[in-house]
């Protein structure tokens, strides 16, 4: 059901045009974080505004949150905000959400010839465009009657990927016809999201070998999120140990810290910046840190590790930094996130090697004839609302 108008009646909507005998398709959401539409002032301030906003990301009250979001942060830090993003920007738009649509169309593309069932994937943002409603309505659109729903988030935390589930279950809130639904909660432990991780570290150190020290930076969170239950600092401490544990590294050789810190009140330790100018300041001449927290690379990983963190380090004394870009495109990366997608669609999709072909064409004819037979009925004409009823068959 490609290209198909979705129509509102009362308070829900849903597709025009249902056709018996079409094979139902299943759905795959991949969502992030999101991105501004340009990287301009006016567009900032909109992004942090639905950001910030959310009480998943600032757990405070709004009467005591939102005078402080709108006569001091939204005033300020929208125009030094895009002055970062242009310096990240692409000639095809924001790096987040350009990664993110090539992830999609890898992971469609690999889905496809393992599935033989129809398989569609979709993008959606938590803060910005395409929003997660706009990804969830796009595959109802295409037929999409059971959804997965993949937050790119490695581990689970309440502010990223617990926020894209309220988002997912606000849009179904106005759907007529709500699908089937599943979603994946963290895969920071899978087996070939590690080896991606330890593969794309010895492609950097073929060349001259690894560095004195290997940091691990993972987004950080309030410390008092952790204390109230999110398991977020126990998984970024497992990926870690687990890529380090595959390259046989010598526990002083690597280190674990958190970025992004943000308000005054204290995050998970160590920090990162605070970790990069001690370990210049100790003597280290040379680093490389990697961000496994972040499955497409944006402005955390391009300009606050790339840029800022190696201003850190280098004034402080050391000599060689280097950042590891993120696993984006990489053919593991989406291999690795397909099989995950697999694992969980399973019950709901036919693999190609048992499709039968001649069987689901059966079906659907059969299927389309029962219902060209009911509309024929006198009984079903004489009631009246075959024509009142969107869809009745």
């Amino acid at each position: 059901m490609s290209d198909v108008e979705l129509i509102s009646s009362g308070s829900y909507f849903g597709p025009d045009g249902f056709e018996h005998g079409e094979r139902a398709a299943v759905g795959v959401l991949l969502t992030n974080l999101g991105t501004p539409d340009e990287p301009t002032t006016p567009a900032l301030r909109r992004y942090l505004r639905e950001f910030l906003s959310d009480p998943r990301v600032i757990e405070l009250p709004p009467w005591k949150w939102q005078p402080i979001l709108n006569l001091f942060i939204l005033t300020t830090r929208p125009q030094k905000s895009a002055a970062t993003y242009r310096a990240v920007w692409t000639e095809e738009g924001s790096p987040l959400l350009v990664i993110t649509r090539r992830q999609a169309a890898g992971i469609e593309e690999r889905l496809r010839a393992a599935i033989a069932s129809p398989v569609e994937v979709a993008v959606g943002m938590r803060y910005g465009n395409p929003s997660i409603g706009a990804g969830l309505r796009e595959l109802q659109g295409r037929g999409c009657r059971r959804i997965l729903v993949l937050p790119l988030y490695p581990q689970y935390s309440a502010a990223t990927t617990g926020s894209t589930f309220d988002a997912v279950a606000r849009e179904l809130t106005t759907w007529r016809w709500v699908p089937e639904l599943r979603t994946i909660h963290q895969y920071h432990d899978d087996p070939a999201y590690i080896a991606a991780l330890a593969d794309t570290l010895r492609e950097t150190w073929s060349p001259g070998g690894p560095p004195e020290k290997l940091l691990f930076s993972f987004h950080g969170v309030p410390l008092r999120y952790f204390l109230g239950g999110d398991p977020y600092h126990c998984q970024c401490h497992k990926t870690a140990r687990l890529v380090a544990e595959s390259l046989g590294l010598a526990d002083e050789s690597w280190e674990l810290t958190f970025q992004s810190l943000f308000g005054r009140e204290e995050w998970l330790k160590p920090y990162t910046a605070d970790t990069v100018r001690a370990m210049a300041e100790s003597g280290v001449r040379s680093l490389d840190v990697i961000c496994p927290g972040f499955s497409a690379d944006c402005l955390e990983t391009l300009e606050e590790i790339e840029v800022e963190n190696r201003g850190y380090f280098e004034q402080a004394g050391g000599e060689r930094f280097r950042y590891v870009p993120a696993l984006n495109d990489r053919a593991d990366h989406l291999d690795a996130l397909a099989a995950v997608i697999r694992r969980h669609l399973e019950g709901w999709v036919t693999p190609a090697e048992t499709w039968d072909e001649a069987a689901a064409r059966a079906e659907a004819a059969a299927s389309k004839a029962r219902a060209a037979a009911r509309a024929a009925c006198p009984v079903h004409a004489d009631a009246g609302y075959g024509d009142a009823v969107p869809n009745a068959r």
